[in-house]
């Protein structure tokens, strides 16, 4: 695996060049009142297939040999992932097996199934088990896994390129608040962003009860299994990557960690504020600026906003204001 480097994410931006939307950076006037900065929003919820995983999948996936595009793949998604490579795979005419967790948001497992992608839908209520599952069946098949973060070409492209994005349509930003799951986002993101600006702040967002960059901070390891919890915020649950904590420990700032309610109330004020419609994992952002648990923001700043998959149940939920 070739290391994470500045050239690594360039050739990851010359090869989406054309394949992927280069999407918009939105001032917030609403958010930048509470922040009492300038802060504005990176929509990668307007990204094909709904995220900003199609980066990943399209990278890791164009880089395979030929012998193993014939076998095929295997990966373990909570949605977002699944369904970029489930994209990516039909386009290049690779088949994929994505595993994902029994409480699966409903409308990524229609679209994974939707992009014609073999779906398998485990017992397992957590990513992790599931992820168990998924490598397993990799090594059991001789077929190729591609992680949905653990991984230098996911943090190149993921992170990487949405960072060299945010940084041009965005000079003046110094604070970036950025969602944390496995970190294959986060990792890339605060990897370009320090090399390019030593002096930026990076806030790193994640679910309380999932809190494995804060509990990997404090260990000095990556805590890479956690238990399952029960949230709508499916891609922010489960443990973090070796990979992507190795980059983050030395580049993290803050930690934000934030409630369920919390991140209702994000996904409502971007419906309220911006008419977007967002799914809980990404709405963590908007939650830490809303909330005061950003920490006091000195300059400019982006948040980003990784995605839009979630179902309309959910959405339904979110704005009766059950958790």
């Amino acid at each position: 695996m070739p290391p994470l480097t500045m050239s690594l994410v360039l050739e990851a931006r010359r090869l989406l060049e054309g394949r992927i939307r280069r999407t918009p950076v939105e001032p917030s006037p609403a958010l930048s009142e509470v922040a009492g900065v300038p802060v504005s929003l990176k929509l990668e919820s307007l990204q094909l297939t709904g995220s900003f995983k199609i980066r990943g999948a399209f990278f890791a996936l164009e880089r395979l040999s030929e012998t193993e595009r014939r076998k095929g793949v295997v990966t373990c998604s909570a949605g977002n992932h699944g369904k970029a490579v489930a994209y990516v795979a039909r386009e290049l005419g690779i088949p994929a097996t994505i595993y994902v967790p029994r409480g699966v948001d409903e409308s990524k497992l229609e679209g994974m199934l939707s992009l014609g992608a073999e779906v398998v839908r485990t017992d397992c209520e957590g990513f992790d088990e599931s992820e168990r599952l998924a490598r397993e069946a990799a090594e059991r098949t001789g077929r190729p896994y591609v992680s949905a973060y653990d991984d230098e070409l996911i943090l190149a492209a993921n992170g990487g390129t949405l960072a060299a994005e945010v940084l041009e349509e965005a000079p003046e930003a110094r604070s970036f608040l950025l969602p944390v799951g496995g970190a294959g986002l986060s990792g890339g993101f605060a990897f370009y962003t320090k090399t390019a600006l030593p002096d930026s702040r990076v806030i790193g967002c994640q679910h309380e009860l999932s809190p494995a960059l804060a509990l990997s901070l404090e260990k000095g390891e990556a805590i890479t299994r956690l238990p399952p919890v029960a949230t709508t915020a499916g891609g922010l649950e489960g443990g973090i990557g070796r990979t992507g904590f190795g980059v983050l420990k030395e580049r993290i700032d803050v930690v934000a960690l934030l409630t369920e309610q919390e991140i209702f109330e994000g996904v409502r004020f971007m419906l309220d504020r911006h008419q977007y419609s967002i799914e809980p994992s990404s709405a963590v952002t908007i939650a830490a600026v809303l909330t005061g648990k950003s920490g006091r923001l000195d300059s400019p700043a982006v948040a980003v906003i990784s995605g839009r998959n979630v179902a309309l149940a959910t959405v339904r939920r979110i704005l009766d204001g059950c958790a």
